[in-house]
């Protein structure tokens, strides 16, 4: 499965140092917070997202979620996977009692932009800001 999911995430991002391997899909399917789902069609992997359940001061041991990593094979967009995904990711934020789910997508993804808005998530109530690794100051 992880060369499979590589290369779906290969679609969302090119970068050579995206490496889905076995042992992280491993310790993610291990992990009590963390979901890592997929949708197969006809035997085969089309899509997938994870959903990261983070602990929250505010709601009184009320979670909230982050979902990441949504990409549906370019051959299937269209056909409800995407949608699938998140409606699966809403179910288990649900019973898990979170307070929101959120998620952050390139500006540049205009397509993506009105799928999520589509599907219910708001572009307009906050404002995402990334800051990578290799941006990290050493001794921060």
């Amino acid at each position: 499965m992880n060369a499979v999911t590589q290369s779906l995430y290969r679609q969302l991002v090119d970068d050579e140092n995206v490496r889905a391997t076995a042992s992280q899909i491993n310790f993610l399917e291990g992990d009590a917070r963390t979901r890592l789902m997929v949708c197969e069609v006809d035997g085969r992997l089309r899509g997938t997202v994870l959903v990261c359940l983070c602990a929250d001061a505010m709601y009184a041991g009320q979670p909230f979620a982050v979902v990441e990593n949504l990409v549906v094979d370019q051959e299937c967009r269209g056909n409800g996977i995407g949608e699938a995904l998140l409606s699966e990711v809403e179910r288990f934020c649900l019973s898990r009692n979170c307070s929101k789910m959120m998620l952050l997508s390139s500006a540049s993804r205009v397509d993506a932009h009105r799928f999520f808005e589509q599907v219910g998530f708001h572009g307009d109530r906050k404002r995402g800001f990334v800051k990578y690794r290799s941006q990290f100051s050493e001794g921060t």
